[in-house]
């Protein structure tokens, strides 16, 4: 056992429970979700009485202004917002959903480890498109929409790492991803990097991925896997086995796992193109040429 049980003050406790109870049921309702993720960054940064004072036309300074503005997630525009072939309908909300999340982070209530916890957790069962129980979810982690994701029973995600779910992530039970962590599901065209693919990336069961490793898009981690801190995982990762390096291979069978693990197969490769998400563009969709590269070889046409 390498952790103890802690609890809060009983009063602290009381509030907390009816902070977050307010902010799921609320987010549970019929209520605008812009709104109500605007009302709580308010509150959650101390800036009622200033809001209040704008609200009723009274003057604020420009900074003022502009910081009171951003509360209100219909303000803000994410990376993710550029991507063309995503889901706009689902974008709506889970844009907001992610704003919330992103800006408690910023307040010091996300280091009060206890409340930090429940209160990602809560947002989670809104936000990603299945998440299981007891999950606990640290500072900084970030994902591209959060509704493309999929987590289990008892997941652990751990400061600073990054969830893609611009194709498609799915998490078994027991999971536990370390700081600095990568996990992508979409993929660049090595000539033209506008061209993008998305992937649906497999993590099962009982999977260990340690300290800044990455785990590249269409991959599958096999169940009771470790990725080895740094990592970076290009091809399926047999189940029970400890992968490590750059590309990672396996080095050793877990202890006590050896009959049950698969043998390596140095010519097996991944099914990656199974797990290929096909997508369509808008017909009129308004083309921006972000690089503006010359993408034809020297002698070509």
């Amino acid at each position: 056992m390498t952790k103890r049980h802690v609890t809060l003050p009983d009063e602290m406790e009381a509030s907390l429970e009816e902070f977050i109870a307010e902010v799921d049921e609320r987010l549970a309702s019929d209520e605008d979700t812009c709104a109500v993720v605007e009302e709580v960054l308010v509150d959650l940064h101390g800036d009622r009485d200033a809001y209040d004072r704008w609200q009723d036309g009274e003057r604020v300074t420009p900074a003022e202004k502009v910081r009171l503005q951003s509360y209100d997630p219909c303000n803000a525009t994410l990376e993710s917002e550029y991507y063309a072939e995503k889901d706009e309908q689902k974008f709506q909300r889970s844009k907001h959903l992610q704003w919330l999340w992103r800006q408690f982070d910023a307040t010091p209530m996300a280091d009060n480890v206890e409340f930090a916890l429940r209160f990602r957790a809560m947002l989670a069962d809104h936000l990603f498109a299945e998440c299981g129980d007891d999950c606990r979810f640290f500072k900084g982690i970030t994902f591209t929409y959060g509704h493309n994701i999929t987590l289990g029973d008892n997941v652990v995600v751990h400061d600073d790492v990054h969830l893609d779910d611009r194709g498609e992530l799915t998490v078994g039970d027991r999971v536990s991803i370390s700081d600095s962590a990568h996990v992508y599901s979409h993929d660049h065209d090595v000539v033209d990097q506008t061209e993008v693919e998305n992937y649906h990336t497999v993590i099962e069961d009982d999977v260990r991925i340690t300290y800044d490793a990455m785990v590249r898009a269409g991959v599958r981690v096999g169940e009771n896997a470790i990725v080895a801190a740094k990592s970076i995982v290009q091809s399926d990762v047999p189940a029970h086995h400890i992968v490590a390096g750059q590309p990672a291979k396996s080095i050793k069978v877990k202890p006590g796992w050896e009959d049950a693990a698969q043998p390596v197969d140095s010519d097996a490769e991944t099914d990656k193109e199974a797990r290929r998400i096909e997508y369509d563009l808008p017909d009129d969709l308004e083309v921006y040429d972000e690089f503006q590269r010359d993408l034809n070889p020297p002698g070509d046409e």
